[in-house]
């Protein structure tokens, strides 16, 4: 009986993030309440208050799982190829953003309140994930692209990383946002998180290297 209670207190965290990640995908962030998550699952509110404080803090376990998943894909682009130019690996990053929309959704729109209202052990944990993700990038760079040095990898990271905060609302407008564009003769974009994800990685890579490119006056013999 100690093993069956043992493992059933060890999987209520994961039904209260599951039940919060049902419901952020017809309500607002706003709008969900623990009272609402605890109606998803076989706990009551005071319950929920064994594992999570805050509503908040749900949210912030499901962006961590979210950066799990991804440092995953961004190891295996590491550890599985010997060598990319700037093409293949602006693709195999974009492809690893595919499955990843709730992390951007997440981040763009509500991260602040997300980390304002959580403990800090809490937010120590995420960072933590977040920096293994900077890392991991890092170390593709450094391995893919030797050319560029170590300020440089940093440069990019400081550009892609809050890049990565304005994905989601530029794939994804709102009908409002769409009926405002439409009345100011803005042309919504037409773009996957795919395909800008790609870009962006392409086009700051080929930046970056084209800068370590001596010029005529450097090089030998000149």
């Amino acid at each position: 009986m100690a093993k069956v209670a043992k493992d059933i207190v060890e999987t209520r965290p994961k039904e209260i993030i599951d039940a919060c990640r049902k419901l952020y995908k017809t309500m607002a962030f706003q709008k969900i309440t623990l009272k609402d998550i605890s109606e998803e699952t076989s706990l009551s509110r005071p319950s929920i208050y064994n594992y999570f404080q805050t509503k908040e803090e749900i949210f912030l376990a499901i962006l961590e799982n979210e950066y799990i998943a991804w440092n995953r894909s961004l190891r295996k682009i590491l550890e599985d190829n010997e060598e990319l130019d700037a093409d293949a690996f602006a693709e195999k990053i974009a492809d690893s953003m595919r499955s990843r929309e709730l992390l951007l959704k997440i981040q763009c729109m509500n991260l602040y309140e997300i980390e304002e209202h959580s403990r800090e052990e809490r937010l120590v944990g995420f960072k933590c994930h977040y920096k293994e993700a900077r890392d991991l990038v890092e170390s593709c760079l450094a391995k893919f692209f030797p050319v560029l040095s170590e300020n440089t990898r940093e440069d990019f990271i400081y550009e892609f990383f809050p890049f990565m905060y304005g994905i989601y609302p530029y794939v994804h407008p709102t009908g409002k946002q769409r009926e405002a564009m439409k009345k100011a003769n803005l042309k919504p974009a037409r773009i996957s998180v795919y395909e800008m994800t790609r870009r962006c990685v392409r086009t700051l890579l080929l930046a970056m290297i084209a800068e370590t490119a001596p010029s005529p006056e450097e090089e030998p013999g000149s």
